[in-house]
């Protein structure tokens, strides 16, 4: 080999030599590459995959439903869109956009550039659209090419009837969160969360249809089913709009429950607003006046002051009272309603044509510490319990600093004060059996499997009297509204216990009493054999007529009778019983017809009729009835031979002969 051979091959090693060593060295630096990616940088690189091939999404789990208690749907959450913008990124002017959305969103168009042209990456333009209202704007931004917008899902909730129960319901604000009623004591149990998951994405950022198929609809949460009765709960909102709009009160409230279980079936207030338009309600509407409002309850508190009186063995069903119409207690004159006395009368008595005067006996002679003793234990003074937010305690004395004419006062149901709920509570003993149930209005949660969650049951939180001292008061208060003053709540062919009130308003500060203004009130229940339903109606400071009886114990009648009907409860047959005591006195007139014309219905002479005999006829003739005293009657107004208004009241005043 020679010379020139031998460097042609050196010369062709050393060129293999460089590209082996570079080969090497391409290899290391695809291997360290590499390395670097696949190991050292693997977070990060998985992250940018994600970010480009991944679309996260997040789900709003439904706000759980809330039912009545047969499951009729009161509250229920649907998803929605909410539009929202980033004011940074929009590639129109805030003028542009505001004046292209504006026709669309609930705010206004300056409302809309003020918004778009904040400092801030993020603005809420319009929450929980409708859906039509939704369409309508993702189709303007994609028109326009609109850049800077978005929407998200957000859970809204509605409610199917409006202002039914709407104290009771609440409402839910924009963050999903309880703000009243229900909504809020139980938002931790049924609010929907929130939840975050990823779809994987072609090069266009369209979910591949596996992935998409994964995840489509949110969890759900629980519900809650309570005690109302949307068919009982209908007949009471009916009802307190007629209080409304023939009394002008400056409220009202109505609770039905049942005595025996504590089960609240309805439960209802003036002024009310509308659950899905809530925002255009105000602090006074909001309010659960059955649960919140304490008032002077006046004569509804006398059966609770008999009950106690008898219960302690300090007043007996014989013991006679000699009613003259007035009694001095110290420095204190207190009257019967009319002024005028009804002779020797009977706690029975007492109680049928609620007599002042007798009660305030009554109450002197049992004494002021066991009068408050038995108040407390039927409840007064303290707070129900119930699952519903503002219960107050009310007022009641302090036994050992009572005078004898705070004794009296309490006698007749003044100077202490009381809630609906805790009067429900209270004659809830009464109407059974001595035992008294706690008032609840949550029946169960239930998981969204269908299992219940929790389940409440009737509590009974004591028994302040005997079965027996029940029996007697609930057979005096069956007489009030069969023969005594309470007639105008009687229901044709149903033995309901009743007792009407009427108090006087305490002024702003509570140093005194508020000149013409009034608290009328009633509460009943039955039917007596077998009582199912406890009623409170409560009527706030009405304009004209204000008495109990004038204005409560009517809707009672109205409301029961359509709610026995409805239930399909068999009415007591009354044909064969006799008259009960020496107050009802048999028909020895021959009762003139009804005649009915244009002016009215013509007004007879009621002079020497018993209560039953006036009652019957102004049943028959579709007038109310305001009886003032017992015996045989002596004045009415309207006049005989004048005209009445249809539907309207006839003052009879009775008197012994």
């Amino acid at each position: 080999m020679d010379k020139h051979e031998r460097k042609e091959r050196h010369s062709i090693r050393y060129r293999m030599g460089i590209c082996v060593v570079a080969l090497l060295l391409l290899a290391g630096g695809i291997i360290l590459r590499l390395f670097i990616l696949q190991v050292w940088q693997h977070d990060d690189m998985v992250a940018r995959a994600e970010e480009q091939t991944e679309l996260e999404r997040r789900l709003q789990s439904p706000r759980g439903m809330i039912l009545d208690r047969n499951g009729k749907v009161l509250a229920i959450s649907e998803m929605s869109k909410s539009l929202y913008a980033d004011p940074t990124m929009l590639n129109e002017s805030p003028q542009y956009v505001a004046e292209v959305l504006a026709p669309y969103l609930r705010i206004s168009q300056d409302e809309i550039e003020r918004c778009l042209t904040e400092d801030t990456a993020f603005v809420w333009l319009d929450r929980q659209m409708d859906h039509d209202k939704y369409e309508a704007v993702e189709a303007v931004i994609k028109a326009e090419n609109l850049q800077g917008l978005g929407f998200r899902d957000e859970s809204r909730r509605f409610y199917p009837n409006g202002t039914m129960a709407a104290q009771v319901i609440g409402f839910v604000g924009d963050n999903d969160r309880g703000l009243e009623g229900i909504e809020m004591i139980l938002d931790n149990e049924i609010r929907g969360s929130k939840q975050s998951f990823r779809l994987q994405t072609d090069n266009k950022n369209t979910p591949v249809f596996a992935s998409a198929l994964k995840r489509i609809l949110p969890d759900k949460e629980r519900s809650v089913r309570l005690t109302l009765d949307s068919t009982i709960q209908y007949v009471a909102e009916k009802e307190l709009d007629g209080i409304m709009e023939r009394s002008r009160p400056e409220g009202a409230s109505i609770i039905v429950m049942d005595p025996k279980s504590g089960e609240i079936l309805a439960m209802a207030s003036r002024p009310t607003y509308d659950l899905n338009e809530y925002s255009k309600g105000n602090k006074n509407s909001y309010k659960n006046r059955a649960v919140v409002n304490i008032y002077e309850p006046g004569s509804t508190f006398k059966p609770i002051i008999a009950a106690a009186a008898l219960d302690s063995g300090k007043w007996h069903v014989s013991d006679v009272y000699n009613d003259t119409g007035s009694v001095n207690v110290a420095d204190r004159i207190i009257h019967n309603w009319d002024m005028k006395g009804m002779g020797r009368v009977t706690l029975r008595e007492i109680i049928m044509y609620s007599i002042n005067t007798g009660m305030a006996h009554v109450a002197v002679t049992t004494g002021g510490k066991t009068l408050t003793k038995y108040a407390k234990r039927f409840g007064f003074g303290t707070i129900t319990g119930s699952e519903l937010p503002g219960e107050q305690e009310g007022i009641l004395f302090d036994p050992n600093n009572m005078s004898i004419v705070d004794t009296a006062a309490m006698g007749i149901g003044q100077a202490i004060a009381v809630t609906p709920l805790q009067m429900v509570q209270a004659f809830s003993a009464i109407a059974n059996e001595g035992h008294m149930m706690k008032p609840f209005i949550v029946k169960e949660i239930d998981n969204p499997d269908g299992s219940i969650y929790e389940k409440k049951e009737p509590t009974e939180v004591g028994q302040p009297i005997s079965a027996g001292t029940a029996e007697t008061i609930s057979k005096y208060m069956g007489e009030e509204i069969s023969s005594g003053g309470g007639q105008s709540a009687k229901i044709e062919g149903y033995t309901f216990g009743g007792k009407t009130g009427t108090a006087q308003k305490k002024n702003e500060d509570s140093t005194g009493y508020a000149e013409g203004e009034y608290v009328g009130s009633f509460i009943g229940f039955g039917p007596l054999e077998d009582p199912q339903f406890l009623v409170l109606i409560v009527v706030d400071d009405p304009k004209g007529a204000y008495y109990g009886a004038q204005v409560a114990a009517p809707v009672f009648k109205e409301m029961m009778t359509e709610i026995v009907r409805m239930k399909g409860i068999r009415p007591t047959s009354e044909m064969n019983k006799k008259p009960i005591g020496p107050l009802v006195m048999p028909q020895k007139h021959n009762i003139p017809a009804v005649h009915i014309s244009a002016d009215g219905v013509l007004m007879p002479s009621f002079i020497d009729w018993s209560t039953r005999e006036v009652n019957d006829w102004l049943n028959e003739a579709g007038l109310g009835f305001i009886p003032k005293g017992m015996g045989t009657a002596v004045q009415q107004a309207p006049r005989p031979g004048s005209y009445a208004p249809v539907g309207s009241d006839v003052t009879v005043i009775f008197k012994r002969n």
